[in-house]
């Protein structure tokens, strides 16, 4: 999910060189409803990635949890993960402008963001300086989330509510800048 999302403000500079951006703006829609708009359209093509990964788990005998309601978490935790970094990706498009510099960022951060979170190893035995980071990191709270709610016994380091609603501030502040900001891309 971190890695198609952020490279979604790519698809703004494409959009902008075709002239859409510019017939989204004289519309009468306002910004932040474009913004939010992109960001559920990232979220919605991260969703085949958490299929996937169901599938791949199921077959290398990992217990996953099927409940219903488990699932629709893990959709709203992926949904919300790809809006945030997507929205993140467009506030780098709406200041950089090239599509050569927003990939060249996406790429210098997707790795920092990946070994500063908790995907690959626990917090509390990450050092004190790298705990900070990755308690400031939106991806924790993705994979604490979803670590939680797939996995059958499963927990949450930091609880299902923190998690969603970190990542629900941080995409909507994120929106809200990257909303003030979308006339820029055009300038």
């Amino acid at each position: 999910m971190l890695f198609i999302a952020i490279f979604y403000g790519i698809a703004i500079i494409w959009e902008r060189d075709l002239g859409v951006i510019n017939k989204f703006l004289v519309s009468p829609t306002p910004r932040l409803a474009l913004v939010l708009g992109k960001a559920l359209s990232a979220g919605a093509r991260a969703l085949p990635q958490a299929i996937i990964i169901y599938l791949l788990s199921a077959i290398l005998g990992v217990q996953i949890n099927w409940n219903p309601l488990a699932l629709l978490g893990v959709i709203v935790i992926v949904m919300l993960g790809a809006a945030c970094f997507s929205t993140f990706s467009m506030i780098i498009a709406c200041l950089l402008k090239t599509r050569d510099r927003v990939m060249g960022i996406g790429q210098i951060l997707t790795m920092p963001l990946f070994f500063a979170s908790n995907a690959i190893y626990p917090i509390a035995i990450m050092p004190g300086w790298l705990q900070v980071i990755a308690h400031i990191n939106p991806l924790t709270y993705v994979v604490d989330g979803v670590r939680a709610l797939m996995l059958s016994g499963g927990s949450s380091e930091s609880g299902l509510g923190t998690d969603i609603v970190v990542l629900l501030a941080i995409t909507l502040i994120l929106a809200v800048i990257c909303a003030r900001l979308y006339p820029r891309i055009v300038q």
